[in-house]
């Protein structure tokens, strides 16, 4: 039997767009393992009560359940070994530390840049809870947050360098191959690839793009087929 993953929509069931959620999708596809997508939202609270708390992702396999992309990504190793995600111990602290930069440096930025759009494609009876969380935690409004868009993904780029010096050097964050680290990162730009119709890597040369490309052509394009908005 499939697992079962419940997964961040927004107004149409197809669009996917939390950056966790993408971590985990890319991890269980690393891993050749099924999974049932379940569209949720933000105030569905109570369809995901069983696992102790009320945000996604969450992961039902038979009668376990988990949640929290780290933990998810720890259990399909602990679970399903084969392919792993991260190979030792050290790449795991690694992983953290990418975990971590992500979470604190490349994530906001990108919020400056989408949560307008995003807000516009989220369902209804969520736009109340997602502004005012939204702009609880920026504090500010989401019209002033993405005023200066342009700014912003040159904010952007600059957060980004650690990751482009390391991608002249090597194909993936890991090395040779993708493990979870790419996924963590690779996340963030799928969530704002699906988010706004907006390129935020504008550089056709740069390697965080080529980079960007190659995970979005693996597992059969799974992430290169996910729902966009059209541009203006």
């Amino acid at each position: 039997m499939a697992m079962k993953l419940y997964d961040l929509a927004g107004a149409k069931d197809d669009h996917r767009f939390s950056p966790y959620c993408w971590r985990v999708r890319m991890a269980l596809a690393h891993k050749s393992l099924e999974v049932e997508t379940l569209p949720w939202r933000f105030t569905e609270k109570e369809a995901i009560a069983f696992s102790g708390q009320d945000k996604v992702p969450v992961l039902v396999d038979g009668e376990k359940s988990v949640h929290d992309s780290w933990d998810i990504a720890e259990y399909l190793d602990e679970t399903y070994p084969q392919k792993p995600l991260f190979d030792s111990a050290q790449a795991r602290g690694q992983g953290m530390l990418v975990k971590q930069w992500v979470e604190t440096q490349v994530n906001p930025v990108i919020g400056r840049i989408i949560l307008v759009d995003l807000f516009g494609m989220i369902h209804d009876k969520d736009k109340a809870y997602f502004k005012e969380s939204r702009e609880k935690r920026f504090g500010m409004a989401l019209e002033a947050l993405c005023a200066d868009r342009p700014a912003q993904i040159e904010a952007l780029d600059r957060a980004l360098v650690p990751l482009r010096n390391t991608l002249k050097i090597q194909p993936y964050i890991a090395g040779a191959a993708p493990n979870y680290a790419d996924y963590i990162v690779f996340g963030s730009l799928q969530w704002a690839r699906t988010s706004a119709p907006v390129e935020v890597l504008p550089d056709e040369d740069d390697p965080v793009r080529a980079w960007r490309d190659r995970l979005l052509d693996m597992y059969d394009g799974l992430a290169r087929d996910a729902w966009m908005p059209e541009a203006a």
